[in-house]
């Protein structure tokens, strides 16, 4: 069965894509962010742009693209990165559930390459990819490789697991059955990977799909991301009376917390992880890819 959209035939057994992009005052970086979906060689998807009560140009913003798979969703209140991707979870359509943030970029192969992943691998119930890192002005920071197995993923969950929440991609009824708790906004992901992963199979594609948008490191910033942490994973072992994974969270992210200081108080570099250089080859990608996503839109 095919459909015909402004020229193009879409097969309608491509399985459709509902990709949740919570949005708070994101004016700046709004505009690439929706571009780079656009830009997307898989076309069969839904952007579904969930504003958490936005006072400044966002939605004027988004409301310039006259696309029928663009949906917005504003009720004018803030109620958190969780309670709106449960909300988009709620009225998606799509038979794959991705996240997508408003202040990142993706390659053009992200979701043709993920899509193609989940069908050869049903197994799978949560696929991610490599990142990125890049400033403000799209100078690129490095790269990040990620974890590919299920074991790798999830050998140290007291730890964290190395999935990127930007790049997930996952079966639609897998984010319905688990879904995101509210009062770990901060570290929501981290805490749905832990309650999911014992009972679930994720992966990630070693490719760089999505550009990451590194702000500057504050020792601020970065304590408040411990404890987001911290409350994420600890609580739910707490609570689940896994008293080891409570312990081993506890001294982590104590070494973490020493580390931080270490690093931006005093300029330790050594103590943070590693990005690696990005070749020459990716590089000229990302260059294409930032001037894509900020192009003027017709």
């Amino acid at each position: 069965m095919f459909r015909m959209y402004r020229g193009e035939i879409f097969m309608f057994s491509e399985p459709l894509v509902s990709i949740a992009l919570p949005v708070f005052n994101a004016e700046k970086t709004i505009g690439a962010a929706v571009q780079s979906i656009l830009n997307q060689t898989y076309r069969r998807w839904e952007l579904l742009i969930m504003d958490d009560g936005s006072t400044d140009a966002s939605l004027a913003i988004v409301a310039a693209w006259d696309d029928p798979r663009i949906k917005v969703v504003a009720a004018g209140c803030n109620r958190g990165i969780a309670y709106r991707l449960n909300q988009a979870l709620d009225i998606c359509e799509g038979e794959y559930f991705a996240r997508m943030d408003a202040d990142d970029i993706c390659f053009p192969q992200r979701l043709a390459a993920q899509v193609d992943y989940m069908r050869e691998h049903p197994e799978v119930d949560l696929v991610g990819a490599n990142i990125i890192f890049f400033q403000g002005d799209g100078a690129v920071q490095g790269i990040l490789p990620a974890k590919q197995s299920h074991e790798e993923i999830c050998r140290r969950p007291w730890a964290g697991f190395y999935l990127a929440h930007p790049t997930m991609l996952g079966k639609r009824d897998w984010f319905r059955k688990h879904r995101y708790r509210s009062e770990y906004n901060g570290a929501e992901d981290q805490n749905l990977l832990f309650r999911a992963y014992q009972s679930s199979c994720f992966a990630c594609i070693p490719e760089v799909l999505l550009g990451y948008r590194q702000e500057r490191r504050t020792l601020k910033k970065m304590l408040r991301g411990r404890y987001a942490f911290l409350k994420a994973v600890g609580c739910e072992a707490m609570a689940a009376k896994r008293y080891d994974v409570v312990v081993k969270n506890a001294v982590i992210l104590l070494l973490k917390v020493v580390a931080d200081i270490l690093n931006i108080q005093f300029g330790v570099k050594s103590l943070r992880n590693p990005m690696l250089p990005a070749d020459p080859l990716l590089l000229q990608r990302w260059h294409d890819v930032w001037l894509c996503s900020h192009s003027s839109r017709s």
